[in-house]
């Protein structure tokens, strides 16, 4: 019954959005932002639709909400609200489901408050569900900004970790090793569940954020509930998370970016069943980010580093005396071929330190290496049509390579 009401839910607010939407313009898909009351409200929206083979066994794909980022219809509508020269509320709100298990997730992705102190300047101070402050795919990870349907390792794949339950020793950690799409630990929620990607790059957090900017350079520095991995709505911990990205733009078509992040994961579900001892310690996910973007003519090329670490309780031996830590690495680029047609490629790694347990020494997670590279056909400006295919290889697992091909329908306005 759940279920069947969040269907039944998603499919109903879906709807009127759409007919809000479709009520402005009579004369088809729009093309641009809806504008209501002289500019005072402003409605956009995309809707992403793909489809490919299951990636149910290597579970390569799995996202946080437990469905293949290959395979999903997801729709989503955003509006911007001005009050006046100083103040504007922002929101969006997306649906998504499998397109072969067909249940719907409907949730607010972002709701926050801006103002704008001074006119002319930019400087503003967000609050409510905020964009991240941290990397730059998680700013532009669920957008047209994407030339592939796959999203980067460190923004998507699950890590044998989790917030609400942790492993009592080494060898606890190394027996979820490349099952991040289910993992199950004995102190914390004893329920099986997804662990945690790196960075998150499908909810936003809430709290507060400031952001100045010039031409030459942008500053984001932000408080939050919950962390890269794990966005919160509600702390859950009594921590906050502080992080920051500094991002330069020294000359055109260049930038260049360097984040940092750091704040309580662990959830205090975990943190009021450790030993007496081991309560107060500081369980922080700590993270760098640098990223760079260079755009010339057709090409557009994008790199980017996170590397973040997390403090797990030492409860029983093998302990884990050192942070376990994570660092991904991408490349990827486009190449606009007609003005129509474009070619896209991202090379794609995420590896693991090391930890020992009772067998020996090995990466507390198995690496991942992945290539996606396709294209994409305009078939009007704000509708285009990407195909691309997919190989990925683990050290680990049931299903150790997987190669696999998706199309997408992307529409927007």
């Amino acid at each position: 019954m759940p279920r069947i009401k969040r269907t039944l839910a998603g499919l109903a607010a879906w709807a009127l959005l759409s007919g809000v939407a479709g009520s402005v313009s009579a004369q088809g898909l729009p093309s641009a932002p809806i504008t209501l009351g002289n500019g005072l409200l402003t409605l956009g929206s995309q809707v992403d639709v793909s489809a490919g083979p299951s990636d149910y066994e290597g579970w390569f794909n799995y996202t946080d909400y437990q469905h293949d980022a290959l395979r999903l219809f997801r729709a989503g509508i955003s509006g911007a609200f001005r009050t006046g020269t100083h103040l504007e509320v922002l929101g969006d709100v997306r649906a998504e489901a499998d397109i072969t298990e067909g249940e719907w997730i409907l949730r607010p992705y972002a709701l926050y408050v801006r103002v704008r102190p001074w006119a002319g300047r930019a400087f503003d101070v967000q609050a409510g569900e905020i964009p991240p402050s941290f990397g730059a795919f998680g700013r532009r990870g669920y957008g047209v900004d994407n030339p592939l349907v796959g999203m980067p390792l460190a923004y998507q794949y699950l890590t044998a970790l989790r917030s609400d339950a942790v492993p009592s020793s080494a060898d606890d950690l190394l027996k979820m090793r490349a099952r991040g799409w289910l993992v199950h630990y004995p102190i914390g929620n004893p329920a099986a569940a997804p662990g945690l990607p790196v960075v998150n790059a499908l909810r936003y957090d809430s709290g507060v954020q400031v952001h100045v900017g010039s031409r030459l350079a942008e500053l984001s520095v932000s408080l939050t509930n919950g962390t890269l991995a794990k966005p919160l709505f509600r702390d859950d911990n009594g921590g906050k998370q502080l992080s920051a990205r500094l991002a330069l733009n020294p000359t055109v078509g260049l930038v260049l970016g360097v984040s940092g992040a750091h704040g309580a994961y662990l959830a205090r579900a975990v943190t009021d069943v450790l030993p007496p001892d081991l309560r107060d310690a500081d369980y922080a996910q700590q993270a760098l980010g640098a990223d760079v973007e260079y755009s010339r003519g057709h090409w557009l090329v994008r790199a980017e580093l996170v590397m973040s670490q997390w403090r797990i309780p030492a409860v029983n031996p093998p302990y884990i005396t050192d942070p376990v830590r994570a660092v991904g690495t991408y490349l990827e680029g486009r190449w606009r071929i007609r003005p129509r047609i474009f070619l896209a490629g991202r090379v794609d790694h995420l590896g693991f330190s090391e930890i020992t347990g009772s067998a020996g020494t090995q990466s507390w997670d198995a690496p991942v290496t992945r290539v996606e590279t396709g294209g994409g056909y305009h078939l009007q400006r704000n509708l285009v049509l990407l195909a691309v295919y997919q190989h990925n290889w683990r050290d680990g697992g049931a299903v150790r390579t997987l190669g696999t091909g998706s199309v997408q329908l992307r529409y927007w306005f």
